[in-house]
């Protein structure tokens, strides 16, 4: 989504990068998901090429709507959920 973003704003790496304050190499690998890259670093690049990090009220809401009415789909027997969060 990073490199899409930045393809759109018709940005090189180079220009990315240093709006970010990192290496053209790390922009490359933050445009691959490499985990060794600081998540701040991360939501930086995604920010500046306008990523939406988190979904709206309105799109969370449609989706758990959307998942309730799976669920009713689904037999009873398969709708019990048991949760043991007893550490």
């Amino acid at each position: 989504m990073i490199r899409v973003g930045r393809l759109r704003r018709r940005w090189t790496m180079a220009e990315l990068a240093e709006r970010v304050g990192v290496s053209r190499q790390t922009l490359a690998k933050i445009e691959h998901g490499d985990p060794t890259v600081a998540i701040g670093t991360c939501f930086e690049a995604a920010h500046l090429v306008d990523v939406p990090l988190f979904d709206s009220e309105d799109n969370r809401n449609r989706l758990a709507a959307y998942k309730r009415a799976e669920l009713a789909l689904l037999p009873a027997s398969a709708r019990k959920v048991t949760v043991d969060d007893d550490f």
